[in-house]
């Protein structure tokens, strides 16, 4: 078709069945990450969470794995002296045709690009071969199967509690609610308490996603309300007891949201024929996120990798500001440096590691890589991983471009005009809590709030299964949102790789005195009650820590947990505040049910 319509442009057989192998490669690859997302609601109906972590775990992996599958077919298929330079640029434009009438266009563009980047020497890795730039609009893609991507519902019309039960019933979940008339009319109250004040406009409604969000051991219908130009979210959380399901809350506070959509989560299972429209409606729910990590956070990752570095780029090529060493404590692991005007950092395994560290740039990776699989539970990073990036040297400081020689060696390269670092982490930037400890230290609350956060985090890290190994304050940081996360990951461990121990008494004067311990220490042995001889040396936060988290110095805490998660028990993690939850609703403080969100996106 495409060679009829330009047949003095486009004559290569070669650039057409390559451009065809690789469509087929990518529609693979999302056909199968598909059926994963629809597998989701099965696993939610049934309570099958184990088999449910294990299928989001592996979806991570789809992408390389197809990547790689067709990268082997090409390199089989074709000589390297057939695809010359004609071939490449031939071959990029009989991939758009096809992409003309396809529902994925800006994820089909990415795998074109992984593939070829496979193949192609970086040096070419920005040219006219690849898409520098999304080329087929994503605007306007309508669905083809019978679910639209989002339904409408009209509150003023049939009432608002048969709207909301025709809401919930609508994804006709293969499971009995235990007493749906009864959440119902919480969700109903809830908004009433929240807008019962609020003119009603006329064009009130209800906009719902035709599909379920599923993580965990929850799954989520996500919406919103309209009233005339103000919109502010509605997401309900479904969960499952013994009784059967239940509603557990409706999240209205975009703020609420931002946390359930933050980076420091799994990723969504949803079912997406057009993903694009998805982040078009998320987009409007959370204004601020960048589109790079919505797509990240809805599983689809390498989307998320390649927006956020068009987004790097052109930050980049409209700052003037140079990189630096990052503030804080200097890691034995990591050496990491910022550009002060963009809100991440870039992280560098060092070549050398002091004592008492052992460990290897592979183990290092395999740490990083089991965080990218684990599930995240709000108290860990994401990361994004990348090879061969190519800074310019005139916005490095001599002082990092000193530290990197020295630390790195193997990873930099100077090339040119540009600096070449061949393998880094890049990550959200946070305040480390260090520092922010100690920047609150006259401020009572702020100091309770993050100690309280710290010992929360390290709790629901360990209700995931993951023991953080060095947990100083360094190694965490505080959100916007002052939520505490976890970021050092060259010492995590799982907590059913741990032995938890108790302090053996010492049984002569000699052994009580010693320096070094006098018991035999095993590599994966933990002492809990020596945590306090490094975290509690202020006053203040020693008070707020034994207030709060008092347990976490006991070994008989950690083995409990440990027990459980051995018994096969997965523990529920909640991505909002209890005290919103309907369960605990006559204790719900006023302050919670204000609506500080009013107001119109315009002016977010």
């Amino acid at each position: 078709m495409i060679q009829a319509a330009f047949p003095k442009l486009l004559r290569s057989q070669i650039a057409f069945d390559i451009a065809g192998a690789i469509r087929d490669g990518f529609d693979k690859h999302y056909r199968l990450f598909r059926h994963t997302s629809q597998q989701a609601q099965r696993h939610f109906e049934r309570g099958t969470w184990s088999a449910a972590q294990q299928d989001a775990r592996a979806r991570i992996d789809f992408y390389d794995k197809r990547v790689q599958e067709c990268v082997q077919i090409l390199e089989d298929e074709y000589d390297p002296s057939e695809l010359t330079d004609e071939v490449w640029r031939e071959l990029k434009l009989h991939f758009i045709g096809m992409l003309s009438d396809h529902k994925q266009p800006e994820l089909a563009e990415t795998f074109f690009n992984s593939v070829c980047c496979n193949i192609l020497h970086r040096s070419y890795f920005h040219n006219e071969f690849i898409f520098v730039r999304p080329v087929v609009s994503t605007e306007y893609i309508e669905t083809e199967e019978l679910r639209p991507t989002y339904r409408v519902y009209y509150p003023e019309t049939d009432g608002l509690h048969f709207t909301l039960k025709r809401i919930i019933t609508n994804f006709q979940l293969d499971a009995r609610f235990a007493d749906l008339t009864r959440d119902v009319e919480q969700v109903e109250l809830r908004l009433q308490q929240v807008f019962g004040g609020a003119r009603i406009e006329p064009n009130h409604q209800i906009q719902v996603l035709s599909n379920l969000f599923f993580r965990n051991k929850g799954a989520y219908i996500v919406g919103k309300v309209v009233n005339g130009n103000k919109q502010f979210p509605f997401v309900v959380p479904i969960l499952h007891n013994k009784h059967g399901l239940l509603l557990d809350t409706v999240l209205l506070d975009h703020e609420q949201v931002a946390i359930l959509f933050s980076f420091t989560r799994a990723y969504f299972l949803v079912d997406m024929e057009v993903p694009s429209a998805y982040v078009q409606f998320l987009r409007s729910l959370l204004p601020r996120k960048p589109r790079s990590e919505i797509y990240t956070i809805l599983g689809l990752q390498k989307q998320g990798k390649t927006l956020f570095y068009r987004d790097y780029l052109q930050h980049l090529k409209h700052s003037s500001d140079q990189f630096e060493i990052a503030p804080g404590i200097r890691g034995l692991v990591m050496l990491v440096f910022a550009l002060p005007s963009f809100p991440y950092v870039f992280k560098v395994i060092k070549d050398f590691y002091p004592a008492p560290k052992e460990t290897t740039r592979a183990l290092i990776k395999e740490k990083y890589l089991l965080v990218k699989h684990h599930d995240r539970v709000g108290r860990m990073a994401d990361t994004l991983e990348y090879s061969n990036v190519a800074f310019p040297r005139s916005r490095f400081k001599e002082e990092l471009l000193a530290e990197l020689k020295q630390h790195a060696p193997s990873l930099v390269e100077e090339d040119g005009d540009n600096i070449v670092i061949r393998h880094l982490y890049i990550e959200r930037r946070m305040v480390p809590l260090n520092m922010w400890l100690t920047s609150a230290n006259d401020d009572e609350l702020q100091v309770e709030h993050g100690v309280r956060e710290y010992g929360d985090a390290i709790k629901e890290l360990v209700a995931a299964n993951i023991f953080p190994g060095d947990m100083l304050y360094k190694n965490f940081g505080v959100t916007r949102h002052q939520r505490v996360v976890f970021y050092d990951y060259d010492e995590i461990e799982y907590i059913t790789d741990c032995q938890f121990r108790a302090i053996p008494q010492a049984r002569t004067e000699e052994e009580e005195m010693a320096s070094e311990p006098w018991y035999t220490v095993g590599k994966h042995d933990v002492f809990p009650e020596q945590f306090g001889s490094f975290l509690l040396g202020n006053a203040k936060i020693r008070k707020y820590f034994m207030q709060h988290h008092g347990d976490l110095l006991t070994p008989a805490w950690w083995q409990a947990r440990k027990q459980r998660i051995m018994d096969g028990h997965v523990e529920d993690v909640f991505p909002y505040p209890q005290h919103i939850r309907f369960c605990n609703q006559h204790s719900t403080p006023p302050a919670a049910i204000q609506p500080p969100f009013m107001e119109t996106l315009e002016n977010e």
